[in-house]
Order: structure tokens, then sequence, then C-alpha cells
């Protein structure tokens, strides 16, 4: 009995059926897709809590300042863990509070990051489209989860400089992620199933925000293993990452061993048009969508914590639990939202660049309103959280808007487009966390006097309150969302653009041949039908 070669599948020396353990491989590349964002975010983000555990706390340096009466109150046996007693009992080292860093220092750590992460987006696309995206990719994150086992080492021995210095190279690292992954969907994510596959894979970023921050919190907060353990759990969880990618995924149907024939297509690339694509309207105006993103979500993801500790005065395990919770419903928002948007486009609802700009704009004005509204809740915990979840939820539908966009505008260059766009976006992250740094530490009014006019808040002295600097944060944060947004809607297409589809390699000898084989032809004499045998052979 013969057996169709589509039947059964082998799994290195294994051979099952295939109806019982193996999906299509787009799916399989999607899960590993989705877990290598995950796991990049968790490494990404991780510091933004442990450092709040890191550093020493001091209280306001001005004794003269007046108590602020805006200030939330505190319970000071929630700061104070039977495991943290014996982490700085046993391990005078790695107790809370070891390092003196000021807000502006813990700034430039907190941004260091992204120093590196811009530098290798356009190198790490083009390499991607010209190599394949699996070990730019897988590569990449590698070398972050080595890193980041270094991290403890690194602040412990070197201070402040050494661990800015580990957080360039982490960057460096990782700043092929997106662009190798958007070279990747646009090999495996049929236009179909677009918006479903990219919101998957870029959903590994909610997710690994949320086990970064619950994980972190956590580990400071139950173990006896000290703030190190963040950084190694991390890391560990990128190196077991590599190994799986490395034996699961290809770069393409084409090259995949144990694909079928209906998976696979060929794409034959030519040099990038890059002054088409430069001067692309609907590339910058997803460029500045992207800076008004990452402005919004660096800020929440990187300076939350340090929100929930320093205004709401929750403790490191409530902290982590609570920080993470706003990501955990935007993931459950962007998988839902990415279904209804490949249904919309499906069903003829909305064209693709309608679909676009509504999930984008959702995406930015729901955010501004919860942000605002819960720095306006004061020291309502509850009211904060919910309200924080609310708009950050909402910025879930990002993913089926503007994120899976560079694949609409140009499948055959998705990874040059988002290493541009995310490259260029990704400097928000260079700026917001030190931006915070400089604005919240008790700043005097006379520095930001514009906050008079928003806030209205200031103390006897001149200074302003904490919650009231946190607020004039979000604002700013408010701001470049609506704007950005803005531009995006005046200027976005769903289209595939005209230098998307320049004449392929293959094209090129095709029609060349076509040319040859014609003149060729032009050249045989007619066939004579009283030739006899010579024309009979011809």
């Amino acid at each position: 009995m013969k057996t169709s070669d589509h039947e059964y599948v082998c799994w290195r020396a294994i051979v099952v059926p295939r109806v019982l353990v193996c999906p299509p491989q787009r799916y399989i590349f999607a899960v590993m897709g989705f877990f290598a964002i995950a796991n990049a975010y968790t490494m990404r983000i991780c510091l933004s809590l442990a450092i709040t555990e890191m550093v020493t706390h001091h209280s306001p340096s001005n004794s003269s300042k007046k108590p602020d009466p805006d200030a939330c109150p505190s319970n000071p046996e929630d700061f104070q863990s039977p495991s943290m007693v014996k982490i700085i009992q046993n391990y005078p080292l790695l107790q809370a509070g070891t390092f003196d860093w000021d807000e502006r220092t813990q700034g430039l750590i907190l941004s260091s990051f992204f120093w590196g992460y811009v530098v290798t987006h356009l190198p790490g696309g083009m390499l991607a489209e010209r190599f394949g995206g699996k070990y730019s990719l897988g590569l990449g994150i590698l070398s972050t989860a080595v890193l980041t086992l270094l991290t403890p080492l690194a602040a412990t021995y070197g201070g402040a400089n050494w661990l800015i210095a580990v957080r360039i190279l982490e960057g460096l690292g990782e700043g092929s992620t997106f662009p190798a992954m958007n070279a990747l969907l646009a090999q495996w994510a049929p236009p179909s199933e677009r918006s479903r596959i990219g919101s998957l894979v870029f959903a590994g970023a909610q997710i690994g925000t949320v086990v970064s921050t619950a994980l972190s919190g956590a580990l400071l907060h139950y173990t006896s293993w000290g703030w190190p353990s963040v950084f190694y759990t991390f890391g560990l969880m990128g190196v077991l990452w590599f190994i799986l990618w490395v034996l699961l995924c290809y770069n393409d149907p084409n090259s995949h061993p144990f694909i079928s024939d209906e998976e696979k297509k060929i794409e034959d690339m030519t040099p990038v048009p890059w002054k088409a694509i430069l001067t692309s309207v609907p590339l910058w105006g997803l460029i500045v969508a992207q800076i008004g993103h990452d402005w919004g979500f660096f800020t929440m993801v990187t300076d939350l914590p340090k929100y929930m500790r320093d205004v709401m005065k929750f403790n490191i395990g409530q902290n982590g639990y609570l920080s993470a919770l706003p990501y955990l419903i935007m993931w459950f928002v962007s998988l839902g939202s990415g279904c209804l948007a490949d249904w919309m486009i499906a069903h003829n609802k909305l064209s693709v660049t309608n679909t676009r700009k509504i999930f984008t704009s959702i995406a930015s004005i729901g955010p501004s309103i919860g942000i605002i509204a819960a720095s306006y809740a004061g020291c309502d915990r509850t009211a904060a959280v919910v309200l924080f979840t609310i708009g950050m939820a909402l910025m879930g539908t990002f993913y089926p808007g503007m994120k899976v966009n560079a694949l609409d505008l140009s499948p055959n260059y998705a990874g040059t487009l988002m290493a541009i766009v995310n490259g260029i976006g990704a400097l928000s992250g260079i700026i917001t966390p030190y931006l915070v740094g400089v604005l919240t530490p008790d700043v005097s009014a006379n520095i930001i006097d514009i906050s008079v006019l928003l806030l209205n808040k200031i103390r006897d002295d001149g200074s302003i309150s904490t919650l009231v600097q946190w607020r004039l944060v979000f604002w700013i944060s408010v701001g470049v969302f609506l704007l950005t947004n803005f531009v995006f809607v005046l200027t976005a297409s769903g289209e595939v653009q005209p230098w998307n589809s320049p004449l392929s390699k293959q094209g090129k000898e095709e029609n060349a041949n076509t040319t040859t084989e014609s003149k060729n032809v032009s050249h045989v004499p007619p066939l004579e039908t009283n030739s006899g045998k010579e024309n009979t052979k011809l």
C-alpha cells in the first residue's frame, strides 16, 4: 500500500502520522516566533523592576522641604519580607539597596539598552533579507541571553559604567530581532493570515513583559536568591529558546525539509530600492506612528514599576504582579483584534488601509485616556490599577494596526522596512527613561513651568509633588500619542507599494531568454512542405 508523501512527516529520525503531531509549519514558526519576542522582552525589561531593589532609596536631599501632602501612604511591613531580611543578613553584597545611583544615573542605565538597539536595526534587516532571518534573529537573542547572565557580575564589580556597557551590548544583539522577524513573516505568513500570525508573534512582547515583571517580583519578594536571580533566570530561558529555535525553524518554506508543497513559495530578491523607500509617504507616516507608540510603550514598560513603588507605594511583590497585569490583558486584546482585523478585511467590511488606521487610532487614543485618568486617581490604588490596565490593554490593537503595516507596504522588503521603522522608533527608548529621571526627582517649579498651567499643584517651597511630576510625564506621552497618530491617519496606506515588485532576477533571466529565443527563431528559415526528410526531422 502506497502512502502519500504528505501523509507522514519525518521529525529527525522518527516517522509519525502527520495528522497526530504536525500542524502546518507556519504555525510552528509562529509559536517559536512568539517565544522569540517574549524572550527578547523578558531580558530587555527585567532590569526595570530589578533596579528598584538594587538601588538605595533616599529621602529628599533638601531637608527644609515640607512633607509632600500628595504622597500616598505606605505600610512599612510591605517593604521588608522575610526573604529580604535573610538576604541582608547572609549576602550583604547582593542585598537590596546595594547601589547608590541617583535618578539620572538610573535613567541612563535604563536607556542605555537602546543606544545599541538602534544601531543594528538596518544591518540586521539587510542581513535577514540576504541570508535569511533564522540566525540573524537567533544569534541576536542568544548574545543577549549570555550578556544577561553576566549582568550581575558587571553591576557588582564594575558599577554603573560596566552595567551600561553590558546593556549597550545587549541592545546591539537585540537590534536585529524585529527586522529579522519581519523578514521571516514575509516568507511564512500568507496575506490572508497576516494579521493573525503577526499579532500572535508580536504579542510575545506583552507576554514577555508579563512574565518579566511578575516573575521578577516573585523572585525578589518571595525568595532569598536576591536580585541576581532575575538575570540568571531570564538568561537561561533565552539560551533554551535558542536551542529549540535552531532545531525547529528555518529561513523560509522552501528550505524546510518537512513541509508540504502547498506551503512552499519561492522569493528571488533584487537590490533594495532605497530611493523609492526613503521617499515613500506611507512609510514615513508609519515611522512617525512607531515613534508615538514606542514613546508611550517604553515610558510604561520602563518606568511603571518605579511609579508603582515611588508613588503608589506597592511593595516589590505587588509591584511585579500589578505592573504585569496591563500587559497580560493587552495580550488578549492583541490576539482578539488580530482575528477581528483579518475577518473585517476578508469580508470586505473595511479596506486594509482603513483597518490599519482604525486599529492604530484605538491603540493611541485608548492608552492616552487610561494613563491620564489613572494619574488623576491619586492614591486610590484600585482605580489607578484598573485605569492603567484598561488603557494599556487597548494598546494591543497596535499589532493588527500599524505593526503589520510594513508587510502590507512591501512583503519583499519587510525586513528592511521594519529595520528603518523600528530603529527610528527605538530612539524613544533612549529619551523616555532619561526624561523620566530628570522630571521625577523633586524637580523645582522653574524647570517645568508649563506644569503650573497643566497641573496647578505647587508646594509652598516652590517644588512640585512626586505625584504631579509623574502626571507631567503622562501628559507628555499623551501629546506624543495623539500627534503621531494624527500623522499616521493622514498618510498611512495598506496597499502594496509600486517599488515592492521590481523585475526579479528570475524574471530578468526569463525575459532575457525569451528575447534570445525570439531572435533565434526569427533567423530560422520557414518550413517548406516539399523539403523531404530534412524538414521531417526538423
